[in-house]
């Protein structure tokens, strides 16, 4: 079959929009969803499952969070991912190198949060009294919120569930080192091709940079490791770009037409992450600009990237006030389309996100 790049767009959607499902199988599916403390109009690990599971609404994943098989934890990014996955990642070896001293804080608070089940940050502070340190930006921290961090980080402890927002940590078992690491690191770049693909050589190669985040004592073997996924994906070169996807996935001979479904994707939806990718299928640049002054910014604070069919025509920056809300749109035209379906799944997609954003019961 020849393959266009058309054929590469509707693969990439069919494969990461499937039908909704259930929580523990969507993220099972999915193998990472990215989090962010942004909330607008919700944080967007909600954003991204309420395309994906049934019935969810905002909250879901944090409510539910204790009685799932998954550790919130970094990986190619932060956020939220099989237990199964995690443990490849450790026991990991910080490019920070920790004091003597330190490890002794360290040990004494594990010792203690062990004994103790669940613990908030408020508790161990209260009872260690580590004071204040300067942060990376030159303002002042709670010194007890940085080692618990850096505890997290190498494993000793796990988040167990959050509070308001807030971490509570638990004590957490060291795992035991993999007996051979190319095994784990392959089987983890699995994981990262299964969700974003299909993948242009350059963003696999980006990737496998990022997985140095949660695996950073692998990160010699980043270059060995991306030769032996080109070696095994499945790949063809379309346009002079190199493409690659999970090696037991064959693309369909006949791709499907897309339905007229309108979907508000959040900014790091697996549709969308990749901004390479996004331009080779759409042929404009989407940007994130919750971060950028105000008087720079092209789409707005929290875009949400507005996919029709098979195309993202433009962007929906969505707020939500007493229960309703206030979105405004842009489009890549100019114009949104005068077309009734389009105004017609435009209230649908609406109302979806307004049913998604109300408490349940």
């Amino acid at each position: 079959m020849t393959i266009t790049l058309a054929t590469l767009r509707r693969y990439a959607l069919a494969r990461s929009l499937f039908t909704p499902t259930t929580l523990k199988r969507a993220i099972h599916k999915l193998g990472f969803v990215q989090a962010d403390p942004i909330r607008a109009p919700a944080r967007a690990q909600d954003l991204t499952l309420r395309h994906r599971v049934k019935d969810y609404r905002a909250g879901d994943l944090e409510q539910r969070y204790a009685k799932l098989p998954i550790e919130e934890d970094f990986f190619v990014n932060y956020g939220f991912l099989p237990r199964d996955t995690h443990a490849l990642m450790h026991p990991r070896t910080p490019r920070e190198v920790w004091t003597p001293a330190r490890w002794k804080q360290a040990h004494a608070v594990h010792a203690w949060v062990a004994e103790r089940g669940v613990v908030h940050p408020r508790e161990v502070d209260a009872f260690f009294a580590h004071g204040k340190v300067t942060n990376w930006f030159g303002g002042s921290s709670n010194a007890t919120t940085q080692l618990l961090d850096g505890m997290h980080y190498r494993g000793l402890l796990r988040i167990a569930r959050r509070e308001g927002g807030i971490r509570l940590y638990a004590a957490r078992e060291a795992t035991p080192a993999h007996a051979d690491p190319q095994v784990a690191l392959d089987a983890l770049v699995d994981v990262i091709v299964a969700k974003y693909a299909p993948l242009p050589a350059a963003s696999l190669g980006q990737l496998l940079s990022h997985l140095g985040n949660g695996a950073p004592q692998w990160r010699g073997e980043r270059n060995a490791t991306l030769q032996r996924a080109k070696q095994r994906l499945a790949h063809a070169k379309v346009d002079g770009i190199d493409w690659y996807w999970p090696a037991d996935e064959r693309l369909p001979r006949r791709m499907a037409e897309p339905d007229d479904t309108l979907r508000l994707l959040a900014p790091f939806d697996p549709v969308v992450w990749d901004r390479r990718r996004f331009e080779l299928f759409w042929g404009w640049a989407y940007r994130f600009e919750a971060y950028t002054p105000a008087p720079k910014r092209k789409l707005g604070y929290y875009a949400l990237p507005l996919l029709w069919r098979d195309e993202v025509i433009g962007w929906g920056n969505v707020t939500a006030a007493a229960g309703k809300l206030k979105p405004a749109f842009g489009f890549v035209s100019g114009l949104a389309p005068r077309d009734a379906v389009f105004r017609r799944e435009l209230a649908a997609e609406l109302a979806r996100l307004e049913g998604f954003l109300q408490p349940r019961g």
